[in-house]
């Protein structure tokens, strides 16, 4: 948790799975945005979010498409546990992978998405450590 407290802005991408894991991630003090996820029973949270930040446009949602919504440039997703940054049809899919349980050999890891106004977002990820 202390290695996301300098971030702007948190975005959890579903299966946060344990009430007390959201309550810590929203005790950092940083504005958090969280969608559900298929393991999530909090039904206040939305299914997808459409944010929008230094004039970028970004759909945030847990299960990824088979192809992006007409416009979106950005989707950002869970589900895999595998971590994603590809480009297809114009838009770019970006999964951070997982912090807490990875999938299909896929090391443990969260991303930054470092916004300059006028450039392409980087996105970049980073591992996470042993318990």
């Amino acid at each position: 948790m202390e290695s996301i407290r300098s971030a702007d802005e948190i975005w959890h991408l579903g299966d946060v799975c344990e009430k007390a894991t959201w309550e810590a991630v929203c005790a950092l003090g940083v504005p958090a945005q969280v969608v559900r996820g298929n393991q999530d029973s909090e039904i206040r949270w939305p299914m997808s979010l459409e944010l929008e930040r230094l004039g970028n446009c970004f759909h945030l949602l847990h299960i990824p498409p088979m192809s992006a919504p007409a416009g979106v440039k950005f989707l950002l997703h869970g589900h895999t546990h595998v971590p994603r940054d590809q480009e297809i049809e114009g838009t770019r899919f970006l999964n951070p992978g997982s912090a807490g349980l990875a999938n299909k050999g896929a090391p443990r890891s969260f991303a930054w998405l470092e916004l300059k106004k006028g450039e392409r977002p980087v996105f970049r990820l980073v591992g996470v450590s042993g318990e």
